[in-house]
């Protein structure tokens, strides 16, 4: 299952590498991969994480989530 998480507040290559770190660490991703010109975040995971630990984890990282899309 993929899921494409639109993010604000990432400025540089530090905050996207934060934020790709620790959707990481997260148990059940399988992969993420940030975009920080189109402020998103792609993630795999081998199971379906809930969107409100996703959104909790990205904040506790010191960003915000607008949305988040099954894809």
């Amino acid at each position: 299952m993929k899921k494409q998480i639109f993010i604000e507040g990432m400025i540089c290559g530090h905050c996207s590498g934060r934020v790709e770190k620790a959707l990481k660490a997260l148990d059940g991703i399988v992969d993420a991969k940030v975009d920080l010109a189109n402020k998103n975040a792609i993630i795999e995971m081998n199971d379906n994480l809930e969107d409100s630990l996703l959104r909790e984890t990205i904040d506790d990282a010191g960003y915000d989530v607008v949305d988040i899309k099954n894809i």
